[in-house]
């Protein structure tokens, strides 16, 4: 994988948006680290964010902290897709944000 940086980013900022599936992130925060535009951070879950998790998912969370990865600036992506490829969790996809 190339060093992450914005001249290889795909699409104009807030065209695509990151999600995240709560159900599988960890916050191990390697999304963090390899975005160029700092669009996450690792930070608590919010309660209706626990509250809409599984059994399961939410005993995970728990040891993980209560702490997923939130993309907190998700209008400055530009779908380099980096955080994709370097979420071991699986837990992260582009998708074309609604107009």
């Amino acid at each position: 994988m190339p060093q992450p940086d914005e001249t290889h980013c795909k699409q104009p900022a807030g065209k695509f948006e990151p999600v995240i599936d709560r159900s599988r992130c960890e916050a191990k925060g390697p999304c963090v680290t390899a975005c160029p535009f700092n669009v996450f951070e690792i930070s608590s879950l919010t309660a209706e964010e626990k509250a809409g998790l599984s059994f399961f998912a939410r005993l995970k969370a728990f040891a993980h902290g209560n702490k997923q990865a939130h993309a907190v600036r998700a209008d400055a992506c530009q779908a380099c897709g980096y955080c994709v490829e370097v979420c071991p969790e699986q837990a992260i996809k582009l998708r074309l944000r609604a107009a």
